[in-house]
């Protein structure tokens, strides 16, 4: 009955799983907000998500992805930057591709075909193009052009055109940086003159949506260094733990009316649930999307009959186990040495004790003000802690891997 061939959990990297959960805020963003606005002509911001990894924050673009090309509207694939690459001729080689979707040129339309012919040249030089002299314009200006030429085209469509940039933190040259986001912000600030009823004609901002998702270390390179252009253009999300009680709402279709399956004779089966199985996966998890489907497609395969117990849950997280700690060991590895200090200082301390003064002396730090900094990029840049009175951990797997013996399981 279950099988890998019907299991609907999927912990991959960028894939949207089948059981969703959570990032209702975020969703609603797109919904109720910037879509509504963008198709009626209203400036609107680019979206920044960032976060840890495991997050989920590329799997919610592409979700909200999915529902934008299920309404009509024009999306590129995931544009993923490399380690290392010229993001310049990743999105340039999108935008050619959202050209052809949007019908450019006509062949009547001579300066777009000459638009297009600079665009490929981006895309086969990148940002080494504004190296050579006698190349035209900087490839910052040749995108920004043929993106608002692509809106302009979504406007008489009635359709949104969305972008989406992911694993930004990869970008490490400053000029393709700069680039990149100065063309990007420029469409987005873009305005066009359109005809209205009557022959009334008047201004509006092209249906463009930018999303870039990354680790939370690309809001230093991309705010700091260029400042509040920035952060006028693009509104940033730091992404954290999803609440239980969301969680637990995902789950509680196979509690009633159940998970349906193809069975053994061609027909459907509905796979439940019990309560406790779901509490218990829902505990396991800590609030991590990974986890979350980590432990969901284990539990899948501990059996084979129309329900899931949690007994097979805790057979199916002793098999996760294992990539449970690499997962949260990775987190850690990633922080700079003073920042596992503070955290791992915090964790020493009963949680009514977590005061900044308390984990400064117990980390090593000079002073409560010598931590301020480290904690502070906790917070607000790594979305880790909360600097409430105590300190609390907001990511509750690298508090339990911290403080307890999760992610072992009896």
């Amino acid at each position: 009955m279950r099988s890998a061939i019907n299991n609907p959990f999927n912990p991959g990297s960028d894939i949207v799983p089948q059981v969703w959960a959570g990032r209702t805020r975020q969703l609603d963003d797109w919904r109720s907000v910037l879509r509504p606005r963008l198709v009626s002509g209203l400036p609107e911001r680019g979206r920044t998500v960032l976060g840890e990894p495991g997050l989920g924050k590329s799997a919610l673009v592409r979700k909200i992805a999915s529902e934008a090309a299920g309404a009509g509207d024009w999306t590129t694939p995931q544009i993923r930057v490399p380690l290392g690459s010229d993001p310049l001729k990743l999105v340039a080689g999108a935008l050619l591709d959202l050209a052809h979707v949007a019908g450019l040129p006509p062949r009547r339309e001579r300066r777009l075909q000459e638009l297009l012919s600079r665009v490929e040249a981006v895309a086969v030089s990148g940002v080494s193009l504004s190296l050579r002299a006698g190349d035209g314009a900087d490839p910052h200006l040749v995108l920004s052009e043929l993106l608002v030429e692509i809106g302009r085209a979504a406007v008489q469509r009635g359709v949104v055109c969305l972008l989406h940039v992911d694993e930004v933190q990869n970008i490490t040259d400053e000029r393709a940086l700069s680039q990149l986001l100065i063309a990007l912000g420029d469409a987005l600030t873009h305005r066009t003159v359109v005809d209205g009823p009557g022959g009334v004609r008047f201004e509006r901002s092209l249906p463009v949506a930018v999303y870039l998702t990354g680790l939370p270390e690309f809001e230093d390179r991309a705010g700091a260094r260029k400042g509040a252009t920035f952060a006028r253009r693009f509104a940033t999300t730091v992404l954290e733990a999803i609440d239980d009680d969301d969680l637990t709402a995902a789950l509680q279709v196979f509690v009633s009316p159940g998970w349906e399956v193809a069975d053994d004779r061609g027909g459907l089966a509905t796979v439940h649930m019990t309560q406790d199985a779901v509490a218990l996966l829902v505990d396991l998890c800590r609030g991590e999307p990974f986890l979350f489907q980590l432990a969901g497609q284990q539990a899948w395969y501990a059996g084979e009959d129309v329900t899931i117990t949690a007994a097979q849950v805790e057979a199916g997280w002793r098999t996760a186990q294992r990539e449970a700690s690499a997962h949260v060991e990775r987190i850690l590895g990633r922080l700079p040495q003073r920042e596992r200090e503070f955290l791992e200082a915090m964790a020493r301390l009963p949680p009514a004790d977590r005061t900044l003064t308390r984990i400064a002396a117990t980390a090593g730090f000079t002073s409560s003000a010598a931590a301020g900094p480290t904690s502070q990029r906790l917070d607000t840049v790594r979305g880790v802690v909360s600097r409430g009175r105590p300190y609390s951990f907001r990511h509750r797997a690298v508090e339990a891997y911290l403080t307890s013996d999760w992610p072992a399981v009896p």
